[in-house]
């Protein structure tokens, strides 16, 4: 399923080989929550150089999986191509609508008002019904910030809903809140259990920018090095480029979209905050070939936020996504050339 081509450091190079297509590592992946890229068509989204999302399984089972089944699964349903990730649901205790931990499992309220719950067979069950390449495993995740014994009962969920959800094309989740012992001993107890990959979650939700990078670095060595390493919720370029130098293969984020939609936009120079008077120029990134940076000048990108047209979001939001995925290709360029992405001053960033 994943073979490392080259590694430098401790950054690595690889495949990632999935039922619809080999994906090239260090990868993003963006957040299609509930079936969609936000403002984009499919063909949008590809066309940025993405070639896998992530979707979540909990979110798509509320809205109505009959109707997806009746598509044929999920890439059918939303007209991907490429591959697909599904999240099982535990991010969902700390986000967007209510749920409860009980002893089996995720217990939460339908549209409809009824009580339903995603014990880890049901999760996985979910996302074999949704037909994606790759599902996760069922976790508890603690918000931030969390006491010692709420995160060492997390911990505990975690690798008791692991067990039951080991299989082919599945990943992990590891979770451990911003307590190294406690990260260190969740990745030592999964890291032995039957599956192909390893997800680190619970972070990028509130912590100190260092907490999240220390968790990582004490996290990965406890992983079997040959299986894929994939970091949540991580999407700013500089946060993607000092994971890849750490050894993470793959991240996904609502990042780049959400500050796209925001106004603020991502580029070689900086970033941009649209909608403002100040943001003027001819060229959004000269170094970008983006749709919005071949057709439109940043007068116009900038005028679009201005007068609140839609139009504004969809342009910043190819771009971004067109950039996060230049810098991921980047540090892959890097890594295949033998150069570090590391240097005695910190991380070497450059978004080409």
């Amino acid at each position: 399923m994943f073979e490392i081509t080259v590694e430098q450091d401790t950054a690595r190079a690889g495949v990632l080989h999935t039922r619809h297509g080999n994906i090239e590592t260090p990868v993003f992946l963006p957040v299609a929550t509930k079936g969609a890229n936000k403002t984009l068509t499919p063909g949008e989204a590809w066309h940025t150089g993405s070639r896998m999302l992530i979707v979540n399984s909990l979110h798509l089972y509320r809205r109505g999986m009959p109707r997806i089944q009746r598509a044929g699964g999920i890439h059918a349903f939303m007209q991907w191509d490429g591959a697909i990730v599904s999240d099982s649901g535990g991010f969902q205790l700390i986000k967007q609508f209510p749920c409860d931990i009980v002893p089996e499992g995720v217990q939460f309220t339908m549209p409809d008002g009824t009580r339903d719950i995603f014990t880890p067979e049901k999760s996985i069950k979910v996302q074999e019904q949704l037909g994606v390449d790759i599902a996760l495993a069922l976790d508890d995740c603690p918000s931030y910030p969390a006491k010692p014994d709420r995160v060492a009962t997390a911990v505990d969920t975690t690798i008791a809903w692991a067990e039951r959800c080991q299989g082919p094309d599945r990943f992990a989740i590891l979770q451990g809140g911003a307590l190294e012992e406690e990260r260190v001993r969740c990745a030592r107890a999964i890291a032995d259990m039957d599956f192909d990959g390893y997800a680190i979650g619970g972070l990028c939700i509130g912590e100190p920018q260092e907490a999240m990078h220390r968790m990582v670095e004490v996290t990965l060595p406890h992983l079997p090095k040959e299986k894929p390493r994939h970091l949540m919720g991580v999407g700013s370029p500089e946060d993607i480029w000092r994971g890849v130098a750490a050894g993470v293969d793959i991240f996904d984020s609502a990042y780049p979209t959400r500050n796209a939609r925001h106004g603020t936009i991502f580029t070689s120079q900086g970033r941009i905050n649209l909608g403002r008077a100040k943001a003027t120029g001819d060229v959004i990134d000269e170094t970008c070939e983006c749709y919005a940076c071949r057709h439109f000048s940043l007068d116009y990108l900038n005028h679009l936020f201005r007068e609140k047209d839609p139009l504004g979001a969809r342009l910043a939001t190819i771009h971004n996504l067109t950039h996060v995925n230049r810098v991921v290709a980047a540090a892959r360029e890097c890594i295949l050339a033998g150069k570090t992405l590391k240097t005695e001053e910190g991380i070497q960033f450059d978004a080409v």
